[in-house]
């Protein structure tokens, strides 16, 4: 109960904008997974070609969590966090009007560019400005941004998607250009940053410094990003084509796993501060493992299809609930704004081509697309038990000042 009380006004809203933003962030990835279908049908182009999408959205990410990790370590967290929202909400916004495939696929790669550089942005304040105590709570609460996003997304999807179609849904992503207002009233800056504390250190010197754990943590964030993205992205259309659900009824499907999401990455977020992160990732992997058959195999009604999902998405995001705390306290004090987002983003990077092996496993080899889904998950998961063990534990190590500026 420690890390729910004694908490500055600054410190609740610092958390509210981090997970809105992350929330939101999802909200504008996640809706092209659930009307792929949508798309692919309207530029008369096969599902591998909107696959590319998301391949494009996934390998731009590094980038922007570089270009906008530097900006954050040099300028300041607040004000570039601010503008990376709005660029991320337009471009997003912007592919709603595509005349054609190929304009889409250059606007979902600029997007991914731009939301790239949030999560390592908004993590790293967070935990500049919380209670060292309350680290593994705020981690799963952040990360279970993810998941509600995907919620929204599907709420969405089941409300708009069957009378207005796609582009009048991705429309909806205009929405996260209202946390800019909630930032610029709510948020202060990091009270480990100011402009007499702006990293002057070299990007060359930060890279020569830190590669040895900067490898180390890029190959763990692949595994992490295989494992959300290889039981997520493809699952809307393994119900609506293996299992031959209709969009609403895999819109609520959906909805289901993302609920299971949520209460996986806050308890075992939660439960990381009591027994280490490490060990509470490998049990949360681990967990996994058996559902496995239930989610993709044995189940083919609504009602235990949702059950396995729910269970399915508790373990995933649960391991995932840990990450952010995870991450920011392994990462070098003068290049907090960076790496955390790097890595994580780097991961993407080499997870980026999951949905495309999917589907190509399915439309060119014959696969059906739960075989697809489970070679995926279950590869992912023995990868994040190996390289979590492999690594250190700095659960509790210092990253602010000893003091936090009251209210």
């Amino acid at each position: 109960m420690s890390a729910l009380t004694g908490w500055t006004s600054t410190q609740r809203h610092v958390v509210v904008a981090s997970y809105l933003g992350w929330t939101l962030d999802a909200f504008d990835f996640l809706l092209l997974t659930l009307v792929a279908k949508d798309v692919a049908a309207e530029f008369h182009t096969p599902a591998t070609t909107v696959g590319w999408a998301l391949l494009l959205t996934l390998s731009a990410r590094p980038v922007g969590a570089f270009i906008f990790g530097r900006l954050a370590d040099r300028f300041g967290r607040r004000p570039i966090l601010q503008i990376d929202v709005l660029l991320y909400s337009a471009l997003a916004f912007a592919s709603a009007f595509s005349p054609n495939v190929a304009v889409f696929l250059v606007l979902r790669g600029l997007f991914g560019v731009a939301m790239g550089g949030e999560w390592g942005i908004g993590s790293s304040l967070t935990f500049e400005h919380i209670k060292p105590e309350s680290r593994g709570f705020v981690s799963g609460l952040l990360q279970t941004g993810y998941p509600t996003g995907y919620l929204l997304s599907a709420l969405a999807a089941y409300l708009l998607l069957p009378e207005f179609g796609w582009r009048v849904l991705v429309m909806a992503s205009a929405l996260p250009a209202l946390l800019i207002v909630y930032v610029r009233r709510f948020v202060p800056e990091s009270p480990t940053w100011h402009k007499g504390m702006a990293v002057r250190t070299g990007t060359l010197a930060i890279v020569r410094r830190h590669w040895a754990l900067a490898l180390f943590a890029i190959v763990m964030m692949a595994g992490f990003n295989s494992f959300s993205h290889g039981t997520q992205d493809f699952y809307p259309n393994f119900l609506r084509i293996q299992m031959g659900f209709d969009p609403r009824s895999a819109s609520l499907l959906v909805m289901v796993g993302a609920v299971g999401a949520i209460l996986g990455g806050l308890s075992f977020g939660a439960l990381s501060e009591r027994i280490g992160r490490r060990r509470a990732i490998t049990i949360s992997a681990l967990l996994f493992l058996p559902v496995v058959p239930f989610w993709v195999f044995w189940s083919h009604d609504a009602l235990s299809l949702a059950i396995a999902f729910f269970a399915s998405q508790f373990f995933v995001q649960g391991a995932w609930g840990v990450v952010p705390a995870h991450l920011n306290e392994l990462s070098p004090a003068d290049a907090r704004g960076t790496f955390p987002g790097f890595v994580y983003q780097f991961g993407n990077f080499i997870a980026s081509g999951i949905g495309l092996l999917q589907t190509t496993l399915v439309e060119s080899h014959g696969w059906q697309y739960s075989q697809a889904l489970a070679v995926v998950a279950v590869g992912a998961a023995v990868v994040i038990v190996l390289f979590v063990n492999l690594g250190p534990e700095a659960k509790g190590v210092a990253m602010a000042p000893d003091s936090v500026p009251a209210d």
